[in-house]
């Protein structure tokens, strides 16, 4: 991760920017579209990646895939990784700005793991344990794993709420293993 402090320099200055014209949420949302592009086609990420292709020609590619989709700030993103040589670093300096973004505007992201989606009721619910948690509502992820067999476990920051099955299950087997019971045969 040698490049997450250069990618959080780039970030806050680019937010920086965009408060001064007053579209950070808009370069949010470019930033959003940044990561999900990247993500969603091996193709665009290997050729970020590549030595071999010239630093016009990535920025070239940038231009017509998001020509009429992003802003300038966001346009000028590409201009200077491209110049600096640092186009490698694009999809790392996009998810640092929506952290940034989201720091700055008192937001959070919860990550709730379930065995099943989230309806909206069950959304509900875990909006107010959130609140109960932390003291500030959050926009929720939901994560679904079938191995924690039922409940859920809720990550917001660096705090912790493991409700699920399977880690009741894991408690017991603790307690069995550490208590020294013998049944009677």
């Amino acid at each position: 991760m040698k490049e997450a402090r250069p990618a959080l320099r780039y970030a806050k200055a680019v937010l920086k920017l965009a408060k001064e014209q007053n579209i950070d949420a808009e370069v949010n949302d470019d930033m959003k579209l940044i990561v999900a592009t990247i993500a969603d086609s091996d193709d665009l990420d290997a050729m970020l990646k590549s030595p071999v292709i010239k630093a016009s020609d990535k920025k070239n590619v940038l231009d017509a895939i998001f020509a009429d989709k992003v802003n300038n700030i966001s346009k000028g993103l590409f201009n200077i990784l491209g110049e600096n040589k640092r186009m490698i670093m694009l999809e790392s300096v996009a998810k640092q700005y929506t952290i940034v973004y989201d720091y700055h505007q008192n937001m959070q992201t919860a990550r709730v793991t379930t065995a099943v989606p989230l309806t909206s009721a069950l959304e509900a619910k875990v909006q107010e344990k959130i609140v109960a948690i932390t003291g500030n509502s959050a926009t929720i992820a939901n994560i679904v794993d079938p191995e924690i067999i039922g409940g859920f476990i809720l990550r917001v920051g660096d705090v912790q709420y493991d409700a699920s099955i399977s880690n009741q299950f894991n408690e017991l087997r603790r307690e069995f293993d550490n208590s020294h019971y013998i049944p009677k045969i």
